[in-house]
């Protein structure tokens, strides 16, 4: 029977050894600092983007003003060379999306792009004297603002109040 207390002393120690293996990575979740929290969204500066494609796109780009600042700029684009396209992207203070599109794509292929798939509804609204026509049931809803040889797409994650918000506060030039 000697070959019997061979092995209880090996599956004797390999639970030792997973015992301490535990206790060594209980130990170090403990004390190593970790951070389950959401990443900071850093806020980026679009003014000079802005004024790129102010002087260079074949229409009036648009850009918020006096949104409140808890409204964070985190993403910015113009491609003069792909339909003089804008984007310019927002986190809101619920922690949703809304972002500024604008081209003189066509605008079936853009509205679908910028939106995401949303279709277009009966409902349209009046925002400062522009009339925007509403679309919904894609990633994102959407405004959107046909123009002379471009349009003008405010779409989002965030709800049509926050879209409305943001259409009321863009100025073109």
């Amino acid at each position: 029977m000697a070959g019997s207390n061979g092995k209880q002393k090996t599956v004797r120690d390999m639970i030792l050894s997973l015992g301490l293996i535990g206790i060594a990575a209980a130990v170090i979740y403990v004390f190593i600092p970790h951070d389950d929290s959401a990443p900071d969204i850093k806020r980026v500066d679009y003014r000079v983007e802005l004024l790129t494609a102010r002087r260079a796109a074949s229409y009036p780009v648009a850009a918020p003003e006096g949104l409140p600042e808890t409204w964070k700029a985190t993403s910015v684009r113009f491609q003069g060379d792909h339909f003089d396209s804008w984007h310019l992207g927002f986190h809101t203070p619920d922690d949703q999306y809304v972002q500024i599109e604008q081209s003189t794509q066509k605008p079936a292929v853009f509205i679908d792009e910028a939106s995401q798939g949303a279709r277009a509804t009966e409902v349209t609204q009046k925002i400062d004297g522009r009339t925007w026509k509403r679309y919904s049931g894609g990633r994102y809803d959407a405004l959107v603002l046909p123009g002379k040889g471009s349009t003008t797409v405010v779409a989002g994650t965030g709800s049509f109040g926050q879209l409305t918000e943001m259409a009321r506060a863009l100025k073109l030039k």
